[in-house]
C-alpha cells in the first residue's frame, strides 16, 4: 500500500512506471504548496514593501525545510535551477576560489555527467589537474584509493552519494574524512540519495551537497546546494548578490517553496519507514524475476549497499531496450536517463567490469511513493514474458 496516497493522476490508465530515478511524479501536496506563488504571491522577495512580505516569509521556510531534510542551517542552503547546476556551483566553484594555477580535482569515473564535464571544462579552461578514481566490480570507491591520489595540491574531492544506475551507495563519511586530512574540500552529488536514504551533512562530514527536487516528487527546475558555513566559492551567476552572493537573479519563490515542501515530505516518509515498504518492493520484483527467469537474472552493483529503491538486474540472452519494447506495460530504462536512445554498453556498468553482453543486457527499475504490490505483479509478469520470448 500507499499509505493514505490516493493514486496519481499522471499514473492513471498508463503503464507502470518504474523508472523514479530518471524522474519522479510532483507529488499533488506539492503543487498545492506552490500554487498561491504563481497566481497571487507574487512581489519580489528582496523588495521592502507588503507584496514582498509573503514570498519573502516563503523563501525562508522552504530554505529551512530543505535544510532540516539534510542536517544544515537554513543559511547554508543555495537554491539553483538544477542538479547540474548545483554541480558546477561546487565543483567550479572550490577550485576557481582555492587561488590554485592548476587546482587538482579528484572525482570518479561513474560520476554523473554534470561533474564529469564541469571537470573536463576545468582542464580545458582553467588547467586544472583532475584525477578519476575507478571503481570495483560493486561500482564502489575503495577510500584506499582516494588516499593514494590526494596530495597537498587537491583542492575538491567530489563522489556521488548514490548512483543512479544501480543504486551503489558509496562510504562518503569515510572519503570525505580522508579528503580533509590534506586540507581538501569534499563534494557530494546527492540527487539519488536525499529523501530515499537518511543524508545528513554533518554526518557524513561534507563541505557541499547537491539536492534535486524531481528525484523526490518537486519539478524540474528545483535544486539546491549546500555550502558549509566558511567555504568560499566563486559564483556561477555574477549579479545583485540574491543566495549568498553565488548565485545572483531574483529566486524562483513557487520553486523554492515546491523543493522545500518536498523536503518535508520526505522527511516524514523516511520517518514512517517509506524507504522499508519501497525495499520490500524491491526485493520482491527481484525475487519474482529470478523465479521466472532461473539461472538468467543478474544483479548489477551491491547486494546490500544501495538505494532502497532500485533494482538493476541483467537478463542472459536479452537485450534492455528489446524487453522494455516488448514490455509497454512497464515504463523502465536500460540504464541513465541521460544517455537513453542510445544502445551502447552504459558507462557506468562497463566501469564495473561487466562485458558488453551483460551490459547491454541491464534494465534499472526503479521504484517510488506510488509503487504498489500490483505493479509489481503486472511488472514481473511482463518481463518474464518479454525475456522468455527472446
Amino acid at each position: 500500500m500507499t499509505g493514505d496516497l490516493a493514486p496519481h493522476p499522471g499514473l492513471v490508465g498508463g503503464p507502470v512506471y518504474l523508472d523514479y530515478n530518471a524522474t519522479t511524479p510532483v507529488d499533488p501536496r506539492v503543487a498545492e504548496a506552490m500554487a498561491p506563488h504563481l497566481r497571487d504571491l507574487f512581489g519580489n522577495p528582496s523588495s521592502s514593501h507588503p507584496y514582498s512580505a509573503a514570498p519573502r516569509m516563503a523563501l525562508a521556510a522552504a530554505r529551512g525545510q530543505v535544510a532540516a531534510l539534510i542536517g544544515a542551517r537554513p543559511h547554508e542552503i543555495v537554491f539553483t535551477a538544477s542538479g547540474s547546476e548545483a554541480d558546477l556551483l561546487a565543483v567550479r566553484g572550490a577550485a576557481i576560489a582555492s587561488g590554485r594555477p592548476r587546482p587538482h580535482v579528484i572525482t570518479q569515473v561513474t560520476e554523473h555527467p554534470a561533474v564529469l564535464q564541469t571537470c573536463r571544462a576545468l582542464e580545458r579552461l582553467h588547467g586544472a589537474r583532475v584525477t578519476m578514481l575507478q571503481v570495483d566490480g560493486e561500482g564502489l570507491v575503495d577510500p584506499a584509493a582516494l588516499d593514494a591520489a590526494l596530495t597537498e595540491q587537491t583542492v575538491l574531492v567530489s563522489v556521488m552519494a548514490a548512483n543512479n544506475e544501480t543504486g551503489a551507495v558509496q562510504a562518503i563519511a569515510d572519503l570525505a574524512a580522508l579528503a580533509h586530512q590534506y586540507g581538501a574540500l569534499f563534494h557530494c552529488d546527492a540527487a539519488q540519495a536525499t529523501g530515499k536514504i537518511d543524508v545528513d551533512v554533518q554526518a557524513l562530514g561534507v563541505d557541499l551537497l547537491t539536492v534535486v527536487g524531481h528525484k523526490m516528487y518537486a519539478p524540474k527546475g528545483a535544486a539546491a546546494l549546500y555550502v558549509r558555513d566558511g567555504v568560499y566559492l566563486e559564483p556561477v551567476v555574477y549579479g545583485g548578490g540574491q543566495e549568498r552572493g553565488l548565485r545572483a537573479g531574483t529566486e524562483n519563490v513557487a520553486l523554492a517553496v515546491a523543493l522545500g515542501t518536498a523536503a518535508q515530505l520526505a522527511a516524514d516518509g523516511l520517518a514512517d519507514g517509506a524507504a522499508a515498504r519501497i525495499a520490500a518492493l524491491r526485493d520482491g520484483l527481484h525475487e519474482r524475476l529470478a523465479a521466472g527467469l532461473p539461472g538468467r537474472v543478474h544483479l548489477n552493483g551491491p547486494d546490500k549497499r544501495r538505494l532502497p529503491n532500485t533494482l538493476n538486474v541483467s537478463i542472459d540472452g536479452a537485450l534492455g531496450h528489446e524487453l522494455l519494447a516488448a514490455a509497454p506495460q512497464i515504463a523502465a530504462s536500460t540504464g541513465s536517463a541521460c544517455h537513453s536512445g542510445t544502445h551502447t554498453p552504459s558507462p557506468v556498468l562497463t566501469a564495473m567490469g561487466l562485458d558488453a553482453d551483460r551490459a547491454l543486457g541491464a534494465l534499472r527499475l526503479s521504484l517510488g511513493r506510488w509503487s504498489t504490490p500490483a505493479d509489481i505483479d503486472t511488472a514481473a509478469a511482463a518481463l518474464i514474458k518479454a525475456a522468455t520470448a527472446q
